[in-house]
């Protein structure tokens, strides 16, 4: 792939490229390439795995550009190899700018210099949504042509099973699906004609020359308008303050109303709907990207989205939705109040995990790596007995099974002591996070006992020290 991409590279700029360096994933299937030649020559060679997804982002490339919309230029492209050659754009996101920032301000909260560059993206997507309209053709589009009600469908699915089942999040399945279909008649009773951008958010905006330029529209199609700047004020690590989100979804209606008439009170009515589906559907990819892909860095976002519905239920459901509100009410008590990731400032974090040791090790989310792993499957194991099968390392007739033996009282004195060394010596050096991890058969018993008194043992010996403590089988953080 990399020697078709410097095919076209050669074709299109009649230079061989001097240097191809492979950029990071996004956490799709799609890989990106930035190829460099001579007197300062760039271009992104893109690889996609799935033609279907190529088509839809050639063509809608293709179609917003000749609409004077601002994304890449396509140079280049070989569909049936599957790649293309776009313009470089650079390597800064909304996101990027707006992290930048925060770390500079000597202040808390949203940096004010990234408000005109917030209002500058919000002015440019009615323009997506209305002028694109007139230009795409919806017969590419991927997976589906429209935002009808199988894909409201399949995305509030995606939240149920890869979100709720995944973070053990209890749900009664026949009232929650009732709520669904109140809720996707609710969205659906609105004006859908127009092209939905379908992730219109700040890791899809780059900044270049403080201008926005937008990519990763292969998922648009026909639909609400509501959609997409949900997407945007509600994008969970952006973390926009609840007067600025007023502020900008203002300042939209303004500008849409350049181009077309609004009722401003409808309006508003159905975005409320858009906004609690859109934080589902992300919550699903958090879910399956972080608990099934195991890819931690996904899971950080959570306690962003759990911020989001409370101020969401504060402010009351779109619609009749008891079962729904329910289980949001579940994940804001669970979520809202976890932090993404230690930090210095906070002090010393320990991560106390219990896993099973047939699904691997866990991932480090602290991103400094290293901690310890201790095996407990040399304990008797409390889950060959018929009476402890169905039980946990919580229950008290386990916890006494384990007590009773010898065993485990020389490997909690071991334990305990190496960990209350480290920690020592972690506080004494300033570091930020030590991870701890418990692994046994099945994640259910031994692993979740020693977790379960570890955490005890340090809330009580180190008050000072922050303690977060997660059972993967289990996976939640309480």
């Amino acid at each position: 792939m990399r020697e078709r991409i410097a095919g076209l590279f050669r074709e299109h700029f009649g230079v061989a490229p001097e240097g191809v360096l492979e950029m990071a994933g996004d956490g799709s299937s799609r890989r990106y390439h930035r190829l460099r030649g001579p007197e300062g020559i760039t271009a992104i060679g893109g690889v996609g795995p799935d033609r279907e997804e190529n088509r839809a982002f050639l063509s809608f490339s293709a179609s917003l550009r000749s609409a004077g919309l601002p994304v890449p230029e396509i140079y280049a492209a070989d569909e049936g190899a599957g790649v293309w050659l776009e313009e470089d754009l650079g390597d800064t996101t909304l996101f990027d700018a707006i992290e930048e920032a925060r770390a500079r301000s000597e202040q808390s909260g949203f940096p004010v210099s990234m408000i005109p560059v917030y209002e500058r993206v919000v002015e440019w997507l009615p323009r997506f949504q209305v002028q694109g309209h007139g230009v795409v053709d919806y017969s590419v589009a991927y997976p589906r042509s429209a935002f009808d009600r199988q894909s409201i469908q399949w995305d509030l699915n995606y939240f149920k099973y890869h979100f709720l089942k995944l973070a053990h999040i209890e749900f009664n399945e026949a009232r929650l699906e009732r709520d669904f279909e109140t809720l996707t008649r609710f969205l659906l009773d609105c004006d859908t004609d127009y092209f939905m951008y379908r992730d219109f958010q700040s890791r899809n905006v780059m900044l270049r020359a403080g201008e926005p330029w937008f990519i990763d529209y292969q998922g648009g199609r026909r639909g609400a308008r509501q959609y997409d700047i949900a997407s945007l004020l509600y994008d969970a690590k952006a973390d926009l303050p609840e007067e600025l989100r007023q502020r900008l979804f203002a300042h939209y209606l303004e500008s849409l109303a350049r181009l077309l008439p609004v009722d401003r009170e409808s309006f508003e009515s159905s975005y409320r709907g858009y906004v609690v589906v859109r934080i589902l559907q992300a919550l699903g990819a958090y879910g399956y990207r972080g608990f099934f892909e195991r890819k931690p860095r996904f899971l950080r976002s959570v306690p962003y989205a759990a911020r989001n519905l409370e101020g969401i239920l504060e402010r009351g459901l779109p619609a009749d939705l008891p079962e729904l509100s329910n289980v949001l009410g579940r994940i804001v008590d669970r979520h809202a109040r976890q932090s993404d990731s230690p930090s210095a400032d906070q002090g010393l974090t320990v991560l106390l995990y219990s896993f099973s040791y047939r699904r691997g090790y866990p991932e480090d989310v602290s991103g400094h790596g290293g901690g310890f792993v201790f095996d407990c499957r040399a304990l008797p194991n409390p889950g060959r007995l018929p009476e402890f099968r169905q039980l946990t390392g919580h229950d008290p007739g386990v916890r006494a099974f384990l007590e009773a033996r010898d065993e485990t009282s020389q490997f909690w004195d071991s334990v305990s002591g190496l960990v209350g060394a480290q920690i020592r010596t972690y506080l004494g050096r300033q570091f930020s996070a030590l991870t701890v991890s418990f692994g046994c058969t099945g994640g259910q018993h031994r692993s979740v006992y020693f977790a379960e008194r570890l955490a005890a043992h340090l809330r009580e010996e180190f008050p000072e020290v922050g303690v977060r403590l997660h059972h993967r089988e289990q996976p939640y953080w309480p």
